[in-house]
This record gives C-alpha cells, structure tokens and sequence, in this order.
C-alpha cells in the first residue's frame, strides 16, 4: 500500500509541476499585460503634456545628472535662492612687438564695478556698475559669463576696449639700450581691440571635486580634492594700432633722433583680425585648510591654431593653408578663496585668459581677467 501511494505521488508531479508552470505563465502575462498598460497610460500622459513642460523636465533631468555628486567630499546646495553683492575688478594688457625690435605694452585703467546678483539654483544673473567712468565717455564695452556644473564648465566673453590706454613699458631695439621710462603711464587712444568666444572644459573627478564650491559657492567642498581637465576654445580677435600716432609720442617724449632712427614705420599690417580654435588641458586643485574654507587653484593650457587676415591685401589663412607655424600656446588661470557655512559666504574669485599670436615681423600677447570680491546669503530652503 505504501509502495502504490509513493508511486501514485511520483506519477502526479509532471501534472503538478505543469499546473504550475502554467499558472506561472498566467502570472507573467498578467504582469505583462499590467506592464504594458502602466506605460501605456504614462505614454498617454506624456502625449498630454505641453511640449515646453516636457522640455523643462529632460532638462531638469539632465542638469541633475551633472550635479551627481560623493557626499562625503561635496555637500550639495540646501537652498533655492541667493542673493550677493559683488566687487568685479577688470585687467587688461596688449603686447605689441615688430620685427624691428620695437616692443610695446598697452594697459588701460582698471575698471571697477560693482553690483547685485540674484541666483536660483544654477542661474545666476547680475549688474554691475562702473564706478570709475561714470562721467567720461569711454566706449569700452565687456561682457564676461562663468556656469559651472560638476562635470562640465563654460566661459562666455566679448570685449571690445575703450579709448583710456596708457603705455605701460616700452623697448626700442633688441639691445634695450635705450632708456624708455619717459613714455611710461602716457595716454595712447590709438590702439582698438576686441574679442569674443568661449572657453567649453570637462572636470574628470566630478564626483570629489567641485569647481562652484570654488567659483559659483552653490557646493561646499568638505574635503580637499583636485581633477584633470580637458577643453575645447574658440576665440576671435581683431586688433588695428595707429603706428603715425605712435611714432609722434616718442619723438615728443624721447626725441624726433631716438624716433627716426629706432622707431620701425610699423609692421606692414596695421590691422589684422584672427580665429582662435584650441584645445587644452590642465589640473584644479581644491584645498580645504579649514571648517568652511577652501582655496582653490586651476591651471589650463591650450594649443591653439590660428587662421588670420590682414588689411594689407586681405590675405586670408585659413586651414585649408595648414601650417605648424600657426600654432601657438595659450592659458587659462583660475584661483578662489571662499569661507561658505551654507547659510553665508563670502570671499574673492579671479579667471585670467592670455593669448599669443606670432609672425616673423608681428607679434601679439592678449591677457585679460576678472578680479571678484562678493559677500552673499542663501535662502529659500530645498524641501
């Protein structure tokens, strides 16, 4: 009899086993079939929503990824909004060198502005204003724009210079046996220079290092980290010098012998406009010396290759005239120094671009940057 009941149990486990089986089969299908109705309805609400609300949120959704973050080197942002009043020093200098020997500096007075900032989340916008030419009619205009995010960065600039330059130092021959220091400081309206582009990096260690702790005080970095960076430029120049005008300034202040035998009529092109494209690469350290504060440093260089064309007989290289020759290096300089406890912050930020250009009779080296001193507060807690 126990024999019988063993087998009859054995003999029904393929029909158990089948009936299971196909009630599994029925419970996939069901979800299956639950599944595909969730995403048909979630399909359905999509098509529903305006097309700009569904546009806000994949870019919400992409600027969030950007912000991923190991909490335990960045502590992310609690608040909404800030509020900061800024003090932005602006510096500037052009190099002017001949193949003759003759080598120019030219500087204009530092501009100083100042002006309020509102932020909400990574939008930061702001004015400031020029307390230093508030009555002259000075026509220098610049536009300089930093965003930040952990994995990648931006800088916008334009910049078109006004007419209050001076001479900072100045060489006449290769010797320099000459004694220049009377032109020093002399007012020069005869230089006009402008440039515009953008600067687009990539920060490697996003994740431990972050460069709005540093540059935007939107994170607060808790341990000190640094990056590699990479990064693509564009930049276009333009640069026209009255060499007559020049010539007449330091005859008048070294003497119409010194002018006629050292000073060179000036390089065949009085005006010439250049492309910039690069790329770069460089380190960012973030230091954190103590509760709250945070020094930061980042060093970029780039090759850069240049396409021009000159007024002399609209020449124009341009790539498909490939040379090695029209490459040159150029930099980016970053440095911040910041106490953040979330709530408040202060402290002062610089970024300094330079940029050279070199021919066999004409050379060029374009520096300029942003000096900032900011004090601001957070609010508007994140829920």
């Amino acid at each position: 009899m126990t024999k019988r009941l063993i087998l009859l149990a054995i003999s029904t486990l393929p029909y158990i086993q089948i009936s299971a089986q196909k009630a599994d089969t029925d419970t996939l299908a069901m979800t299956a079939d639950s599944d595909t109705i969730v995403r048909s309805e979630i399909s359905e609400r999509t098509k529903r929503e305006p097309f700009f609300k569904r546009l806000i949120k994949s870019t919400y959704k992409v600027v969030k990824n950007f912000s991923r973050v190991d909490t335990n080197y960045i502590e992310p942002q609690k608040y909404n909004f800030t509020f900061m009043m800024q003090n932005t020093n602006t510096y500037e200098s052009y190099t002017i060198s001949s193949g003759s020997g003759n080598d120019f500096m030219f500087s204009p007075r530092p501009s100083i502005k100042i002006g309020p900032y509102v932020g909400w989340r990574w939008l930061f916008l702001g004015y400031t204003l020029d307390v230093k030419h508030l009555r002259n009619g000075n026509n220098k205009q610049e536009f300089d724009l930093s965003l930040y995010s952990s994995q990648i960065g931006i800088d916008l600039f334009y910049r078109k210079t006004g007419n209050d330059y001076r001479i900072k130092h100045a060489n006449l021959d290769h010797d320099r046996v000459i004694n220049t220091e009377p032109l020093n400081g002399v007012s020069y309206d005869g230089i006009n220079v402008g440039i515009k582009g953008f600067n687009l990096y990539y920060i490697f260690n996003h994740k431990r290092f972050s460069y709005p702790a540093a540059f935007s005080q939107s994170t607060i970095q808790r341990r000190s980290s640094g990056s590699a960076l990479c990064g693509i430029g564009y930049t276009k120049h333009s640069l026209s010098i009255d060499w007559d005008k020049l010539y007449s300034i330091v005859s008048d202040k070294l003497g119409e012998d010194v002018a006629s035998r050292y000073m060179s009529e000036g390089p065949d092109t009085k005006k010439i406009n250049y492309t910039d494209i690069s790329l770069s690469g460089g380190y960012a350290y973030n230091w954190v010396f103590a509760h709250n504060w945070l020094a930061a440093i980042s060093l970029s260089a780039a090759i850069g290759y240049k396409g021009a064309s000159s007024e002399k007989d609209n020449e124009i290289l341009n790539f498909r005239d490939f040379s090695f020759h029209n490459f040159n290096l150029d930099g980016v300089g970053r440095l911040g120094l910041v106490w953040n406890n979330m709530k408040w912050y202060y402290g002062m930020s610089a970024i300094f671009h330079t940029y050279n250009y070199r021919k066999s009779q004409f050379r060029t080296n374009t520096t300029f940057g942003n000096i900032n001193l900011y004090i601001g507060f957070n609010f508007g807690r994140m829920k």
